[in-house]
């Protein structure tokens, strides 16, 4: 038997951070406050019937320029450097990199967010990522922002679950087609079976809803200091398989569970090998 892979996708913003990612740097610096800079975006959505993600994404750009604030690649990524994550997060991903080879499992992980990739990527753990799919800008010869490149928002993510699961991991002009063609299961690079999806929030549904009805593991965590009213009731509505605690840490609830799923995942696919085996069917 091939070592399985087993894809962990993340969201980002208040699953792996303590908030969202703007609100670290790039906020501050335009002289607003937290809430009156999403309550502008969410009345610009309001006013314009505009897609949410699109709506932040402008009022980034717009409010950046009335604040004489520069709005480049390069200063993107530098915001990366202040983001404060959970507990643990910074040595999760070599812990269970580590006892995924141990078990006879091969571990990617993916972030799935509607936060601004160059921020991401500016981050200590962005090498860590297999793959790395968020809103993006698309820059000018000097750098500077001309347009949106990429929206996620909480439906579009369930695209880039679907290129992992068939390994069409790159957006191009011909990945549409080997997306959306037929390719039946035992083709597929990962099964959702094999998946496990970590968020924090409503826009996180979709996601965690397609991986648990096909077969994965969805949990949902919480800001311990916060609670986890939101949370438990994703758990009650039969939306996500586990409610835990936004700790990463060695030993905390949500590396016990990661490396149980881990396990079963190892011994779910030696299973199918067998049955592969015993009906004479290459392996």
């Amino acid at each position: 038997m091939n070592h399985p892979i087993v894809a962990i996708m993340y969201d980002f913003d208040k699953t792996l951070c303590t908030k969202d990612m703007q609100e670290y740097g790039f906020i501050p610096s335009l002289g607003m406050s937290p809430s009156e800079f999403w309550g502008a975006a969410n009345k610009l959505t309001d006013d314009n019937e505009m897609d949410n993600v699109l709506a932040y994404m402008y009022m980034m750009v717009e409010k950046a320029r009335e604040s004489k604030v520069p709005v480049k690649e390069k200063t993107f990524r530098k915001l990366g450097k202040s983001i404060e994550f959970f507990p643990g997060v910074k040595t999760w991903f070599d812990r269970i990199d580590r006892y995924g080879e141990s078990v006879g499992v091969r571990i990617e992980h993916y972030i799935v967010s509607s936060g601004i990739k160059e921020i991401i990527c500016g981050t200590a753990i962005a090498p860590y990522f297999k793959k790395i799919y968020a809103c993006e800008f698309m820059y000018d010869h000097n750098k500077t922002i001309v347009w949106p490149k990429c929206a996620v928002n909480y439906t579009t993510k369930t695209q880039f679950l679907f290129r992992i699961n068939k390994g069409v991991l790159t957006v191009d002009s011909k990945s549409a087609d080997k997306l959306n063609g037929y390719t039946p299961e035992y083709d597929r690079r990962i099964p959702f079976r094999n998946m496990i999806y970590i968020g924090d929030g409503l826009t996180d549904v979709p996601c965690m809803k397609l991986v648990k009805v096909n077969g994965g593991q969805s949990i949902a965590v919480f800001d311990p200091e916060k609670g986890k009213n939101p949370a438990q009731s994703l758990l009650k509505d039969g939306r996500v398989n586990y409610v835990l605690p936004a700790d990463y840490s060695k030993n905390a609830e949500l590396e016990i569970v990661v490396k149980s799923i881990i396990r079963k995942v190892f011994a779910v696919e030696e299973m199918r090998s067998l049955e592969k085996f015993q009906l004479g069917i290459d392996k």
